[in-house]
């Protein structure tokens, strides 16, 4: 199947490809958890309310196969395994904080949001950077 011009061009701003990365309710948040630190998959699963192991563990796999998470496993006994990001990660992290931001502010401009308050340690990384 040939596509057609607009959709080629549709694709060149490599926003679809970006969204392809982070779409879903968890990658975004994962991407965040990780950015503060490489984390275990217990606990990130503490950390990331309301998803189920099944689901983090899907979307962990699909994040390393689009080479934003790395996956570390430690010869250990018992075996420990460690997710971080990339520098691909990190960068996409920026980008969807950036997004959320710009998100915040519409809400705010158009009243159908009240600002959300970040947890400490967002703001103080965002300072921090």
């Amino acid at each position: 199947m040939v596509k057609s011009e607009e959709t080629k061009q549709m694709n060149t701003c490599g926003l679809n490809e970006a969204l392809d990365v982070i779409g879903g309710k968890w990658k975004s948040t994962i991407l965040w958890e990780l950015h503060l630190k490489p984390a275990r998959f217990g606990a990130l699963r503490r950390r990331l309310l309301g998803i189920s192991e099944k689901v983090l563990f899907e979307q962990l796999r699909q994040l390393e196969a689009d080479g934003v998470v790395r996956r570390d496993v430690f010869d250990e006994v018992p075996q420990r395994v460690e997710y971080s990001l990339t520098a691909a990660g990190s960068s996409l992290n920026e980008a969807v904080h950036t997004l959320a931001e710009w998100g915040q502010q519409r809400a705010i401009s158009l009243g159908s949001a009240a600002p959300q308050k970040e947890p400490a340690s967002r703001t103080a990384s965002a300072t921090a950077s």
